[in-house]
């Protein structure tokens, strides 16, 4: 197999897994954003919950918590989802506006908040596929090794004849 022949097929190989990764994270993507279609007053109440934090427990979010900063944050949700001005994102920014950035459960996806949850996928990946290459060019390495040919058989047994005499001088 000659070496252009070997790169096409292997660069065909990889080609091939780029676009089924890529359109995983499409699919992903869509259907993390999809819209799951019409909620109850108190379904959306919960879910916006759900995304805040307490602000006076820890790590607890708003939703579970029975403190009265969160009971506050649920009769606010409650009320802003009644007059149906906002829409889920506008009430989570309205309560972070209140409380600032410590009530979000969830980082934004912007800015700094998505490089913190990029980052360890990204590094991750990386890893993953630097070792799947390092693998391949050892095993690639390793089938290049040829079995010891006479010459070199007779090249050992002359060194090692040679030293042994050394030996048997000294």
């Amino acid at each position: 197999m000659t070496l252009s022949h070997s790169w096409n097929r292997r660069v065909k190989g990889w080609l091939g897994w780029l676009v089924m990764v890529i359109a995983l994270v499409g699919v992903v993507t869509v259907a993390a954003g999809r819209d799951r279609g019409p909620q109850t007053q108190q379904d959306r109440i919960e879910v916006i919950s759900a995304r805040l934090a307490c602000p006076t427990c820890d790590g607890e979010s708003v939703v579970a918590s029975r403190a009265p900063a969160a009971v506050a944050i649920r009769n606010e949700i409650a009320r802003q989802v009644i007059a149906g001005q906002l829409d889920d994102d506008q009430i989570v920014a309205e309560i972070e506006r209140s409380f600032g950035g410590r009530v979000l459960l969830v980082p934004r996806a912007t800015g700094l908040d998505a490089l913190v949850w990029v980052l360890p996928v990204t590094v991750a990946v990386l890893a993953v596929a630097s070792l799947v290459v390092a693998f391949r060019r050892w095993r690639r390495d390793s089938e290049l090794l040829q079995a010891p040919s006479d010459d070199d058989r007779a090249l050992v047994a002359e060194a090692l004849a040679h030293e042994r005499a050394e030996d048997d001088e000294s």
